[in-house]
């Protein structure tokens, strides 16, 4: 049934948490449904902070997820190196890695459905080939196995930490120490649901090594080797130790540089092959808008 009154025990709470708890759907799909006008209030369209009276109507329609674009796409994709079991690629800056919800235009997966019929399942049928991940507007190298062996051997190594994977950053502020490390626990930020944080609450542990590449009058050229691979986990780190990186829109200052995105850059894998062991070390240099700033910076 998708019509309920409203009891005594709800009057007063907002209609987003209500619909949310009546339905089971989660509350982010409801506050879409409340846009979309698939949950109204007496018939009407209301706001998701409408607070709920008493003998309220509440009408919430069945949620239906979008179909996940799994469409060859043609991209032009820089690949560093391939084989018959991994892809190693450099992301550019822009690029989603694998479709989700929200998600309208090409990713990744659609570029690489497009290159090669062969790709993992092992992991996610809507995420072939995908192993490890990198944020929208973070670059660099990643890598995607091509079958469901590869697939395993190489999330066997993040697992155990002997995948290695070290990244640039450029932040705000002078940081003074050479070597430091970050071991705090990352989780969902309770009050922005788009957001991680560092929180004891429903988090995970996520450690962060760092070391001081390049120092500027304003800013640091940090280099960053991750032991876990949390959500956001080099941004969300380097905000709580007060050194946000240049341009991250979620994490940064309000008045960062607007470069589109964090200057933030994979530079450097490492891991051992799924069917040779060969220790396989691959680098690439920073995307031109980055490079373009640190000369600037250097300059000054």
């Amino acid at each position: 049934m998708n019509n309920h009154i409203v009891e005594s025990s709800h009057e007063g709470l907002r209609l987003d948490a209500y619909a949310s708890e009546i339905s089971g759907i989660s509350r982010s799909k409801i506050v879409t449904m409340i846009k979309e006008d698939k949950v109204l209030v007496n018939g009407e369209s209301a706001k998701a902070s409408y607070k709920l009276v008493l003998n309220d109507e509440v009408f919430i329609d069945e949620y239906q997820e979008k179909p996940i674009n799994l469409e060859p796409v043609e991209m032009d994709l820089d690949i560093i190196y391939e084989d018959d079991d991994v892809i190693v690629i450099n992301k550019p800056r822009g690029l989603v890695v694998h479709p989700g919800a929200g998600t309208n235009e090409p990713t990744l997966v659609n570029g690489l459905l497009y290159h090669t019929s062969k790709l993992s399942l092992s992991d996610d049928p809507v995420r072939p080939g995908i192993v490890h991940r990198l944020d929208k507007d973070t670059s660099g190298l990643l890598v995607v196995a091509k079958n469901d062996h590869a697939h395993q051997a190489l999330a066997a190594q993040l697992q155990d930490r002997t995948m290695g994977r070290e990244y640039v950053a450029l932040v705000h502020g002078v940081f003074t120490h050479m070597k430091a490390k970050v071991d705090a626990p990352i989780g969902r930020d309770i009050n922005q649901r788009q957001k991680m944080s560092v929180t004891s609450k429903n988090s995970k542990q996520a450690v962060t090594h760092l070391t001081l590449l390049e120092s500027f009058k304003e800013y640091t050229l940090l280099q960053c080797k991750l032991d876990t691979g949390r959500t956001h986990q080099i941004r969300v780190h380097l905000q709580y130790i007060g050194f946000p990186i240049v341009g991250d829109p979620l994490y940064s200052f309000k008045n960062t540089p607007d470069f589109g995105g964090q200057l933030l850059h994979a530079k450097k894998i490492v891991f051992k092959h799924p069917t040779t062991h060969q220790l396989m070390t691959f680098q690439c240099d920073v995307p031109a808008i980055f490079e373009e700033f640190l000369q600037e910076l250097r300059r000054d």
